[in-house]
């Protein structure tokens, strides 16, 4: 076993005793992160480093609906560092791994500054996207409690948008639009293609409810 995948087994292995039962963020999630991680990595990458991101990042998940979930990341990051000591991690590859960690929220909104930071962010969105991103999204719904759409306005046409209610209110709040933000050019490639995947089921869900897709959701 190579030294990648033996530092894996042992990292699944940590999370899997503390990841809280959450469909969109289980070790399943955890598992995708590092595949996307993988395909969109580029030569500066430490992956090592990367891989104890892709799978200590979520060690601390609130809810969506926590007050605290801009924290969620930081505490994240404070967890992982005996985690990464007992690992044998470097203080270099500690901080790197923090940081990597700390940035790959969209609500803790810290700017990623290494390679491995803009990887793992990007690798994280990706999993918003395409099929995986529409199970997640109805996954969320039915744990919050959330109606899957305003069957009165399922678009927003007369009505302003409302992702905490709505859940397909939160793909034109967010998700729809991520492609543009992503960092890298192999993430964004990858994005875009998962974003077309989501706009075709768009359409099919449309035309199941009888009101088809604006125009505004076919664009970023």
């Amino acid at each position: 076993m190579d030294k990648l995948a033996d530092l894996r087994t042992h990292l699944r292995g940590i999370v899997a005793q503390r990841m809280q039962t959450d469909p969109a963020h289980d070790l399943a999630h955890l598992d995708r992160v590092w595949r996307n991680a993988q395909a969109i990595a580029d030569d500066q990458a430490d992956m090592a480093v990367l891989l104890a991101a892709s799978y200590l990042h979520d060690l601390i998940n609130l809810p969506k609906n926590d007050p605290n979930r801009h924290l969620a990341s930081r505490r994240s990051a404070q967890e992982s560092e005996p985690i990464l000591e007992e690992l044998g991690f470097s203080d270099g590859q500690i901080q790197a791994t923090q940081h990597a960690i700390e940035a790959h929220s969209f609500s803790a909104n810290i700017p990623p500054r290494t390679s491995e930071a803009r990887i793992l962010r990007d690798a994280d969105r990706l999993d918003a996207l395409g099929a995986i991103g529409i199970a997640r999204t109805f996954a969320v719904a039915g744990a919050l409690g959330r109606d899957l759409y305003d069957p009165e306005d399922p678009f927003a046409k007369a009505r302003d948008l409302d992702d905490l209610n709505f859940s397909i209110d939160h793909w034109k709040v967010k998700l729809l639009s991520l492609p543009d933000d992503m960092l890298t050019e192999a993430g964004h490639a990858l994005a875009q293609t998962r974003r077309a995947q989501m706009l075709e089921f768009l359409r099919a869900f449309a035309d199941e409810i009888g009101h088809p897709v604006p125009a505004s959701w076919e664009t970023p």
